[in-house]
């Protein structure tokens, strides 16, 4: 026994939280779900410090270089490889 008023207000709980509805901020929730929003000026420093980043900016051309990145792996030494594998490779 008295189980009944602890049931009753679980469901009341229960039965508000279902029906709830809170207003929605879309903008808040676009720029959430984007990542960033598009003036951000903490971005922008930092972007100014980093150049190598700029392609990842919103509004910008994704486009990479490949021919950089074929480079940059033809440079790369192993320093923990035996003079063996260092010949090898």
């Amino acid at each position: 026994m008295g189980r009944g008023r602890q049931k009753a207000k679980h469901t009341k709980v229960a039965r508000e939280l279902k029906y709830f509805s809170p207003d929605t901020n879309y903008n808040a929730l676009e720029r959430e779900l984007t990542g960033h929003p598009a003036n951000d000026p903490r971005l922008d420093e930092d972007l100014a410090k980093w150049p190598e980043y700029e392609a990842g900016k919103p509004g910008k051309d994704a486009d990479t270089d490949d021919d950089a990145d074929a480079d940059a792996d033809d440079q790369y030494v192993d320093h923990y490889a035996t003079e063996d594998e260092q010949k090898r490779a």
